[in-house]
């Protein structure tokens, strides 16, 4: 019950009051009306009047309500804060099944003159990051913000052999990536996906997918499930087709 992250409006000493149980939250849960008054230099009154603005019939209320919102936000921050999901998924790159669907992604990737990099939301930003990391170290990559309204959603057959792409998503499910993706399939693109399961479906219908499982993440209806194993898979594939055009002198 995250009352205290609603939207509502509050007046200069409200504000005051808000802040300061914001900034004092363990100290406040355990407060009486008269010590929370004295410390922000308001009246009781006041203080009643605050609290109903979170729809508590008094302060007794409004302080259940903040030890029940102070215990989640610590639930949260040590979730966040678990680092074992990161020493699990580092553990697993150097497994052979990590290694070889990084091979395999680097070969139907490395003789593509066009990378068209895909993704929503915060996997956005990484398929942002992932079209300039392409482009600095062997061909040119794009980053493709919105894939039903871009130019390359109907291509030539001459280029479609020439252009591969890669898809990022946590989920794997996001429709109009996969619209996108039968889209250049019937072109015959290339289909590389990077995702949080092997299972989605646009795991299946990529010609290779590279799966990081990772626990999802979730703050209030917000996904925040770490992006880090998708950051790092991207440098992967781009560091292996680097390793192998200059293994070849090319």
């Amino acid at each position: 019950m995250l009352f205290l992250d609603k939207t509502i409006e509050l007046n200069d000493m409200e504000m005051d009051i808000y802040n300061y149980i914001a900034t004092n939250l363990d100290t406040v849960t355990y407060m009486r009306i008269r010590d929370l008054a004295d410390a922000t230099h308001v009246s009781t009154t006041t203080i009643l009047r605050f609290c109903r603005k979170f729809d508590c019939s008094g302060f007794s209320e409004f302080r259940v309500k903040l030890q029940m919102y102070a215990q989640e936000r610590t639930k949260i921050n040590v979730d966040m804060s678990d680092e074992t999901t990161y020493i699990d998924f580092l553990k697993r790159t150097a497994q052979p099944e990590f290694k070889a669907n990084i091979a395999a992604s680097a070969k139907i990737l490395r003789d593509a003159e066009l990378v068209l990099f895909v993704g929503i939301g915060s996997s956005g930003i990484i398929a942002e990051y992932g079209a300039l990391y392409f482009s600095s170290l062997f061909t040119l990559a794009l980053h493709i913000e919105d894939p039903l309204n871009h130019p390359f959603y109907h291509l030539s057959s001459k280029l479609s052999d020439k252009i591969c792409m890669i898809a990022i998503s946590v989920s794997g499910e996001n429709e109009d990536i996969i619209k996108y993706i039968h889209q250049l399939k019937m072109q015959k693109c290339k289909i590389v996906t990077i995702t949080n399961s092997a299972n989605s479906t646009m795991a299946k219908l990529s010609d290779a997918n590279i799966a990081y499982y990772i626990n999802k993440e979730m703050y209030q209806e917000a996904d925040i499930t770490s992006q880090l194993p998708a950051i790092y898979t991207v440098e992967c594939i781009a560091r292996e087709i680097r390793t192998q055009l200059d293994r070849e002198g090319k």
